[in-house]
């Protein structure tokens, strides 16, 4: 039997890299990122991958390379960005960069890729974040953008019921590049045990894609054992 194809945005570091490495054995994964060179990288360390090298930011880009899929299994939304600022801090630019990868960029993807995903009956799993339920001093931003990302995905379930399935997933703190450098900004002591494993929202991830036709795994909330 041929593979299910999925693609998997920020597949080249973090996150989204456990989980190209989780599905590679049994999926086809197009790695998604900016460079190449990272891209490729990943790509030749996994069963069955090629590369998929855009910038989702750019809406062009984005539409271009979507009208070259015609068949789609699964898209897993994984890029984005976090950075922590007080709303007194908080700049209209960085309200604009925050919202427009986190939320207009993911938006963008699936407009563009819904017939393929129709086409296959398939499913978007969006990597949301705890702060997707809840929000913090200087993270009023990032929060923002989770929230309106869930808001995305409710309604979107809701709206392509029965034609694809929509799974939204919501890590705790994970041990990633990313994390350090928001608990170092914040000047926090940093234990990579204290967080969880980025193959373990990769778990998360699988769970929503293996799930058998009749159903469909609507929000999933990871967070550490050793809460922080």
């Amino acid at each position: 039997m041929s593979r299910k194809t999925v693609l998997v945005t920020g597949g080249s570091r973090g996150i989204g890299r456990a989980i190209c490495e989780n599905l590679s054995p049994d999926y086809h994964i197009l790695v998604g990122g900016r460079d190449e060179e990272t891209v490729s990288k990943v790509v030749s360390t996994l069963e069955s991958a090629e590369p998929w090298i855009v910038d989702i930011s750019d809406e062009d880009a984005v539409a271009q390379a979507a009208s070259k899929i015609d068949s789609l299994d699964g898209l897993v939304l994984s890029a984005g960005i976090a950075f922590n600022v007080t709303i007194a801090e908080a700049t209209h630019d960085d309200w604009e960069r925050m919202l427009g990868m986190n939320v207009i960029a993911q938006a963008d993807l699936i407009r563009n890729f819904l017939p393929a995903l129709r086409k296959a009956h398939g499913q978007v799993v969006a990597i949301n974040s705890g702060s997707g339920f809840r929000a913090g001093p200087r993270g009023g931003l990032y929060s923002a953008s989770k929230f309106a990302l869930r808001a995305l995905t409710d309604a979107l379930r809701e709206e392509e019921r029965g034609k694809i399935r929509v799974s939204s997933v919501h890590p705790g703190r994970v041990d990633t590049d990313m994390q350090v450098e928001l608990q170092d900004a914040a000047r926090r002591p940093y234990r990579a045990e204290d967080h969880l494993r980025p193959s373990s929202i990769a778990a998360a991830v699988r769970l929503a894609l293996d799930a058998s036709e009749d159903a469909m795994v609507e929000q999933i909330s990871v967070r550490p054992v050793n809460l922080i």
